[in-house]
């Protein structure tokens, strides 16, 4: 006799987002979010520069939420995701769940902190509803975020940066939390950019919020000088969602070195720029960070070229390295990045890891 198939669980995700408001379905919230109104959420909506942060913040996260929306996993059935933010957190706790379905509420980054004296009992009211709460902290949220004792009790899976939780963060996760070491990723929707076999022969320096600094501009003047005009500059922090896809067309993509950030754990790492650059197809560069981290691994792996801090010809050296690659490593590289480094594949995974909720 055939063993009788077993039935793949029922999840649905509901993202937490700033930028969201009553509970909705992400489809219906991503079809509106280019035409939100920013203004009302900023501190000064007459300052441009505030408000083009904001836009790139708000759909920076959007990205995210497409990304949870498309997940997939062969022994898991998603059901469509849904977003929430403060103003609708009283209609979550409010809807009822059907015994057949797992539900998981999902925040990220530093979101929870804007939810500080109300994040423990939210946390714990879900969780009497068979609710299950996943944070992808991303960054060090053990260590710097005032709350994250408030909340970690209630955590049932947990993903952190590179570096060890803080002693008190570590002691308040409940035992059976699911904890993973591993930063940025990225938020691009797997393969969704199709590789270029011919990508013009030229680099691409992706910027970040710090801007030029010293030891940036002699990077940005060295290279120019010496590759001309396959050589282009962007570092105004980032480039908006709508005109990331478009980069595909260059080779290489040199992304920021981490050493300038204050907190210790950015400061060993990339920023997500490596990852959705190697998504499209670019040949990530990166500068060796001051402990190593993930990336050096990446590096090993033979998919990121990688060169020492301050060395401009070690950075030339990396840079030419990666134009003269051949079609067969750089598509590697793009292979292994959209199957393994976006956001949407590091949750379902997880997700599967943390098995359906026990009783």
């Amino acid at each position: 006799m055939n063993p009788l198939p077993v039935a793949r669980r029922r999840v649905r995700v509901i993202h937490y987002s700033p930028w969201a408001d009553r509970l909705e379905d992400a489809t219906e919230y991503l079809r509106r979010l280019p035409q939100f109104d920013l203004a009302s959420r900023v501190s000064d909506p007459r300052d441009a520069r505030i408000m083009r942060m904001a836009r790139l913040d708000c759909d920076w996260y959007g990205e995210n939420l497409r990304c949870f929306a498309a997940m997939n996993h062969p022994q898991i059935e998603f059901l469509p995701t849904r977003v929430v933010g403060k103003a609708g957190l009283l209609e979550l706790i409010s809807a009822v769940r059907p015994p057949d379905e797992e539900w998981w509420f999902l925040t990220m980054g530093q979101h929870p902190q804007a939810l500080a004296g109300l994040a423990g009992k939210l946390l714990t009211t879900l969780a009497r509803r068979g609710v299950r709460t996943f944070f992808y902290a991303f960054d060090e949220a053990s260590r710097t975020m005032p709350c994250f004792p408030e909340i970690a009790p209630h955590l049932a899976v947990l993903i952190h940066d590179e570096s060890p939780l803080s002693e008190t963060g570590r002691a308040a996760l409940a035992p059976s939390c699911r904890t993973q070491h591993r930063s940025w990723v990225a938020n691009v929707l797997p393969f969704a950019v199709p590789f270029r076999e011919e990508p013009e022969e030229k680099i691409l320096f992706l910027g970040s919020q710090l801007g030029l600094t010293p030891h940036r501009q002699r990077q940005i003047d060295f290279l120019r000088a010496k590759f001309k005009d396959r050589f282009t500059a962007i570092h105004d922090h980032s480039v908006p969602i709508a005109e990331r896809d478009g980069l595909a067309r260059f080779k290489v993509g040199l992304c920021p070195e981490g050493r300038k950030f204050n907190t210790p754990a950015m400061s060993a790492t990339h920023t997500d720029r490596p990852f959705w650059s190697g998504c499209l197809g670019l040949v990530p560069v990166s500068e060796d960070s001051r402990e190593g981290g993930r990336l050096e691994a990446l590096h090993r792996n033979g998919v990121i070229v990688r060169y020492a801090h301050g060395d401009l010809d070690a950075l030339a050296r990396a840079c030419e390295r990666a134009l003269a690659l051949p079609t067969t490593d750089r598509r590697r590289m793009y292979d292994y990045f959209n199957l393994h480094e976006t956001v949407g594949t590091v949750v379902a995974e997880a997700i599967h890891a943390a098995g359906p909720l026990a009783g």
